[in-house]
């Protein structure tokens, strides 16, 4: 075990599995040299070489087209969008292509593509650069979506995505990157798609979240305990596969249930949650589902990052609104 966050796991895991698997290789803009844009390629040139290491020009829809073709020929590539946002780029080869591929071969090629894209604002970064459009990608069958929101799962799940012979998309909490430590296994293994996580117990409502939302929803929970709530708080960690399962059997315990993410509140992945729980938990429900979202306005300038992102105060008066009715 190591004490590591979520950028040094995430670094672990490319670094021991291109160990492991010499068809592993990493490519996107900035990668090699400078190890990434959030250093999380840091080393791996030194260690693997430049024809494992690959810096592209700045070209999204070129590097995940050119990852559908070494897929196809016997790697395993992982391509670094330097962030969800610029996806846009290259939305055709990712759903058109890459997802797709099994379908239109028959299944005769797989695409066993991992595509890591830090995503999610709290950094103030420029426009483009904080989106959260996961939701867009659920759209888009044939590609599995991977959200973490801790260092243990950063490896696990990264380490599941790689092995995985489909594409996937492994979106990575930018502002949880150096937020905290835990220990993190040295060596081999990893953690299942479609598995929820109840990362906390409660008993009057469940807060539903993925990546950095789950940190919102944590200390969301320590204030509503200072007011008597008792708050369950989920971690999806995936959203494609979802674990219905596992959502539906914590909501149905406590009747109550707001769901949080940075996204956009209209469409969603939320509102797919919503959905799913009003058909699934409908006679277990005590009181409406809530949601708290980011507004459905264009990202911000930095300085009214505060305003539109879902804050612990919006998140706790939510709670308290759904536990009251």
């Amino acid at each position: 075990m190591t004490q590591r966050n979520i950028i040094e796991a995430i670094n672990n895991a490319l670094d021991e599995e291109m160990q492991r698997d010499p068809r592993v290789m990493v490519l996107g803009l900035d990668v090699g040299k400078l190890g990434g844009v959030f250093r999380a390629t840091s080393g791996l040139l030194d260690k693997h070489g430049p024809e494992r290491v690959v810096d592209t020009p700045l070209a999204e829809a070129s590097i995940l087209g050119a990852s559908l073709g070494l897929a196809i020929s016997g790697m395993v590539p992982v391509a670094e969008i330097q962030f969800l946002g610029f996806t846009a780029q290259g939305f055709h080869q990712i759903g058109p292509q890459l997802a797709k591929y099994r379908m239109r071969s028959r299944g005769r090629y797989h695409c066993q593509v991992t595509i890591r894209a830090p995503f999610g604002g709290g950094i103030t970064s420029p426009e483009f650069h904080s989106d959260a459009v996961e939701a867009q990608f659920v759209q888009t069958p044939g590609i599995k979506i991977v959200m973490p929101s801790n260092p243990y799962d950063a490896k696990g799940l990264l380490l599941e995505a790689i092995r995985d012979p489909d594409p996937v998309l492994y979106c990575e909490p930018d502002r949880l990157y150096r937020l905290g430590r835990m220990e993190v296994p040295d060596g081999d293994y990893t953690v299942p798609f479609g598995k929820a996580a109840v990362v906390r117990e409660g008993s009057d409502i469940t807060l539903v979240a993925w990546s950095a939302a789950v940190e919102l929803c944590l200390r969301a929970a320590d204030q509503l305990a200072q007011e008597e709530i008792s708050a369950t708080v989920v971690d999806l960690r995936t959203l494609v596969p979802f674990d219905v399962e596992t959502v539906v059997g914590v909501v149905a315990k406590t009747g109550r249930c707001v769901v949080v993410h940075e996204a956009p509140l209209s469409a969603g992945f939320g509102a797919e949650v919503v959905a799913t729980l009003a058909k699934e938990a409908f006679y277990d429900l005590d009181a409406p589902i809530d949601r708290v979202c980011a507004y459905d306005v264009p990202y911000p300038a930095g300085s009214f990052e505060a305003w539109y992102l879902p804050s612990v105060e919006r998140v706790v008066a939510s709670a308290r609104r759904t536990v009251s009715q």
